[in-house]
């Protein structure tokens, strides 16, 4: 009894509803016009700390999705070397971190080369640089090979296990991996957001790596969506967005996975939540000009490296209270030392104590006039 959609002969012969696809497709194109139009009207430093932000959001969340946490200012941080960019406080990356920014630049800094085996080999490569995902050795720049039985995507505790999925068997890969790079690179009758939506279930389903499938599948989605902006600077994040919609997410992929040719579903649900992950970018340009406004104002005002830190944590959103304990923590620094930076930074006016209470004593920005993104055009 077949139950997976890659069981059929010619499985990858998608159809949809135009009817009902085409009104979703034209909403999610114009939005994609409006946030590239207003941020062209934008300065050179602007766009380019909204790029480090927008590709350190979606580098984070893309590997989130998949249970692994990165550090936020290490990823901007590594972006920001790469691309040549000065962002204030910087520190040093992991060798991990370094590797998926690697890839996400490669998929959408260079989005007009070729989609490859060998380009998602050295994505992959990239992405396990000892040739170990967690506890377990994998194989790495190669197709996975099923050793240990087949690819399955499960949930629930041992001995009580859920699959979700089963990937086609391993001597399928090649033959299925060059049929989907000759399309992706070759079949230009189709709209560039609705490939991306087909490209993103037909790679994710083939599931061709022993781990990562995730996360270049997100890539290779981010690569066809810098294709239909014409565009390397990303202002929005689709992993973003789906991490919000993890549960939808994976109840979509799996109801169109177990169903047939017909994926009208999959792809109102990737155009909604990319209509949503555009929409919830104008928060995050918007927390951008505000970040570019308080650097302004002060850049005649001495702040010293650890200063410089955590105003950029709190101007791109502290997690949780800011406190003197939390200060010396971050910059690896005394409890006197961290007294002193924030005293200094209370006389300038930058600063000031929270009227909260509590035992312990927080600190947190004074506030400057806001500026609305979605109100600037």
């Amino acid at each position: 009894m077949k139950i997976y959609l890659h069981e059929y002969d010619n499985w990858t012969d998608f159809v949809w509803d135009d009817k009902r696809v085409i009104p979703m497709l034209s909403e999610a194109r114009n939005l994609q016009g409006r946030i590239m139009g207003k941020m062209e009207s934008l300065g050179f430093d602007l766009q380019n700390e909204a790029l480090v932000n927008t590709l350190a959001l979606d580098i984070v969340k893309s590997s989130e999705i998949e249970g692994e946490i990165l550090e936020m200012e290490q990823v901007r941080s590594s972006i920001a070397r790469k691309l040549g960019i000065e962002i204030a406080g910087t520190v040093d990356s992991e060798r991990r971190v370094d590797g998926v920014v690697e890839m996400m630049l490669d998929a959408t800094q260079k989005y007009d080369c070729p989609l490859t085996k060998n380009r998602l080999f050295g994505w992959h490569s990239a992405l396990f640089p000892t040739g170990w995902s967690n506890q377990y050795k994998i194989t790495v720049a190669d197709w996975r090979k099923d050793t240990t039985g087949p690819m399955q995507v499960v949930s629930g505790p041992l001995g009580k296990e859920k699959i979700h999925f089963q990937a086609p068997a391993s001597d399928r890969i090649e033959e299925e991996m060059v049929k989907f790079l000759d399309w992706f690179e070759n079949e230009n009758n189709l709209d560039l957001v609705l490939k991306a939506a087909i490209a993103h279930l037909w790679f994710v389903t083939i599931h061709p790596f022993d781990d990562g499938n995730g996360r270049i599948t997100r890539a290779i989605t981010d690569l066809t969506l810098a294709r239909s902006d014409k565009s390397f600077r990303r202002f929005y994040s689709m992993s973003a967005q789906i991490r919000i919609e993890r549960k939808q997410y994976y109840e979509y992929l799996e109801k169109t996975q177990k169903g047939h040719a017909d994926i009208t579903e999959w792809i109102l649900w990737f155009l909604q939540c990319l209509i949503n992950a555009i929409k919830s970018t104008e928060d995050i340009l918007s927390k951008t000009l505000n970040k570019s406004d308080f650097w302004k104002l002060h850049s005649k005002t001495f702040i010293n490296e650890r200063q410089q830190k955590i105003l950029s944590q709190l101007l791109d959103g502290f997690d949780g209270k800011l406190t003197s304990s939390k200060w010396a923590k971050i910059n690896r620094c005394s409890q006197d030392t961290a007294l002193r930076d924030i005293q200094d930074l209370i006389a300038k006016n930058i600063l000031q104590k929270e009227n909260s209470g509590g035992r312990s004593t927080n600190y947190e920005l004074i506030h400057l006039p806001k500026t609305d993104f979605k109100n600037m055009i």
